[in-house]
């Protein structure tokens, strides 16, 4: 465009290009009616004078007003040349500023169509901005660090992924007797359970490559780009064959498509549709195992169950006794123990305790150790770590007055008091009157073994001990003085007996009855209960528990002298063992109490004994 102007106006350009001497105008009309001026440029916009000698030489002057300049220019032969001001430039840039708009609205309309034509792999789909691209993380198999000797407590889904490992590595081995590798292995298992660990497990096993994604990376606002990232992933996944694709929390994508009575969501399910054409449909995918994550499988669509999509069906559990030894072995590699560190003891006082809660045990004893300047990790970091996680930090702050103190300790009293006489009941790990959360007070309860399941007799007895505070403040401080101390007790004792009557059939007018929708939903709320049925449901709650309040009264009074003795202990130490509370029911006397300092001096920095060992 620059040559184009040039070549168009060349005097101007020379004129423009060269650096112009600077004289008067005297000596310019002089000049002029010498004829030694070849040509001149009137600028309108300015009283500058541009011009040529006949040697070649250009010129600039500052002319003032003077109306007979032009006559005397075509008198003496100059060639005269007038500038308005508008010079090629400007016309462009104006025609730039009207024009451009348009020929960019244009220009995107025709790319836009031409990439929806390319079926979907561009415009929304990949698109300038490329929002229909999957957002999928590739793992190499050698940068990933963890294996299955890093995974513990749950064998048996350890040992079928390991399955799928080998079947990667040497397919032979199974294809000689016509087994085919699975399509598709769905993980499920509440949150914690080692999940997404696992499936590290498996990229750092397996030595092919490696794509992780999660379900909500799917769902966008707008329709088809979820649709369009799935065909992404697919398409790159069939480029690196045989390969593991990782959706973590595919419930996110994967619900039912039939809930009508809560409503669709038109790109959450044509992102299922897609998913379920990629995982099963006509083209085979040979090569690529979907690997999967949720800890809702009951609201997922029923096609993306089957077999021929997701073959398998692993649950990760919650590890046993032996299996929350073998990961607390695992998270305490790095970690220095002191000699009376015994892991199978924190095991067994760990019940319920998922992997993940165990790593978040070892790592606030280490913390804990670390604030006190200790060498090592002892038995009571742990305890302290423990007591921790299940009960909440100390709220050292929070200041108690005698009488909260002491209604306070009245009140979990009362609880321990309970847990000690009805029968199946697990026994007493700790009582405290030291805040910690959002509760002033707390009993700890702990099972001896693991539990599958749950007798009647001991959710009565739950609900029993959830009683005990309350009946306890009524009995020693009158019923108008009662506290708000119990309003978890209420709600806990409220939801077990909710769940005896509606969900475990233990009601004897409802009989074997269960009031639960396929995807857990109480149905108070719908038109599949009538309101007769909802009444008696109420009144069944009601008295069950009013009927075990009636118990609890009765034991909280025949025990008054012990309940009253373990209370002004409990205010004394702020703090009982189970075996203090049981040795305090039975009439025995407490032993000193040790300081705590005492007991850790020999693991302080600096002080640990020659002789001493560190596991």
């Amino acid at each position: 465009m620059v040559v184009l102007l040039l070549l168009t106006n060349p005097f101007d350009g020379k004129l423009l290009s060269s650096g112009p001497k600077e004289i008067s105008y005297s000596s310019f009309i002089k000049a002029v009616s010498g004829g030694d001026v070849k040509e001149v440029l009137i600028r309108n916009t300015s009283s500058k004078i541009t011009g040529m000698f006949r040697s070649g030489k250009v010129f600039t002057t500052v002319a003032p007003t003077d109306l007979r300049m032009v006559d005397r220019f075509l008198e003496n032969g100059v060639i005269v040349k007038v500038d308005s001001g508008e010079s090629g430039w400007g016309y462009l840039i104006s025609a730039l500023i009207q024009w451009f708009p348009i020929l960019l609205l244009i220009g995107l309309m025709i790319y836009s169509s031409r990439q929806m034509q390319s079926g979907g792999k561009g415009g929304i789909g990949g698109g300038p901005l490329g929002i229909g691209k999957a957002k999928t993380k590739m793992f190499q198999p050698k940068k990933v660090n963890v294996t299955f000797n890093d995974v513990a407590g749950i064998d048996e889904a350890k040992q079928e992924l390991e399955e799928i490992v080998d079947f990667l590595k040497s397919p032979q081995k199974f294809q000689r007797l016509g087994g085919k590798i699975p399509r598709g292995v769905l993980l499920v298992g509440d949150p914690g359970n080692g999940k997404t660990l696992l499936a590290r497990a498996i990229a750092g096993e397996a030595s092919v490559p490696f794509y992780s994604i999660s379900g909500s990376d799917f769902v966008e606002v707008f329709v088809g780009v979820g649709a369009s990232r799935v065909r992404d992933m697919f398409e790159n996944a069939k480029k690196n064959s045989p390969c593991i694709i990782f959706i973590d929390e595919i419930d996110a994508v994967g619900r039912r498509r039939d809930n009508f009575m809560r409503g669709g969501n038109d790109e959450r399910e044509q992102t299922l549709n897609q998913l379920l054409v990629e995982m099963d449909g006509f083209e085979e995918n040979q090569g690529i195992i979907i690997l999967s994550a949720t800890n809702r499988p009951d609201i997922l669509d029923p096609a993306l169950l089957r077999p021929g999509r997701f073959d398998r069906r692993i649950t990760v559990q919650y590890p046993d006794m032996s299996g929350r030894e073998k990961i607390l072995t695992v998270h305490v590699k790095n970690v220095p123990l002191a000699h009376d560190v015994n892991l199978k003891t924190i095991a067994r006082g760990t019940p319920g305790f998922s992997g993940a809660e165990l790593a978040n045990l070892v790592n606030e004893a280490a913390l804990l150790a670390a604030r006190q300047n200790n060498l090592a990790v002892t038995m009571k970091d742990f305890e302290m770590a423990k007591d921790k996680v299940i009960m909440g930090a100390e709220r050292k702050s929070m200041s108690m007055t005698d009488e909260e103190k002491k209604f306070t300790a009245y009140h979990e009293s009362g609880h321990a008091l309970v847990a000690l006489l009805v029968p199946q009941c697990d026994p007493i790990h700790k009582v405290t009157i030291i805040p910690r959360g959002g509760a002033l007070g707390m009993v700890v309860r702990l099972p001896e073994k693991d539990k599958i399941s749950v007798s009647k007799t001991e959710l009565m007895s739950n609900i029993m001990v959830a009683m005990g505070g309350r009946a306890a403040e009524e009995l020693f401080f009158g019923e108008k003085n009662i506290t708000t101390g119990a309003s978890q007790d209420i709600k806990q004792a409220t939801k077990i007996a909710k769940n005896m009557i509606i969900k475990w059939g233990m009601s004897e007018k409802l009989g074997f009855r269960s009031f639960y929708d396929s995807e857990g939903y109480y149905l108070e709320a719908s038109d599949q209960i009538s309101q007769q049925t909802s009444e008696i449901i109420d009144s069944e709650i009601k008295l069950l528990i009013d009927n075990a309040y009636r118990e609890v009264k009765k034991i909280v009074t025949k025990n008054r002298d012990k309940l009253e003795i373990i209370a002004t202990k409990l205010i004394e130490r702020e703090t009982l063992t189970g075996d203090e509370v049981k040795t305090i029911f039975e009439g025995g006397e407490l032993p000193e109490e040790t300081r705590q300092e005492d007991t850790m001096s020999e693991f302080k920095l600096g002080g640990l004994p020659n002789d001493s060992k560190i596991v």
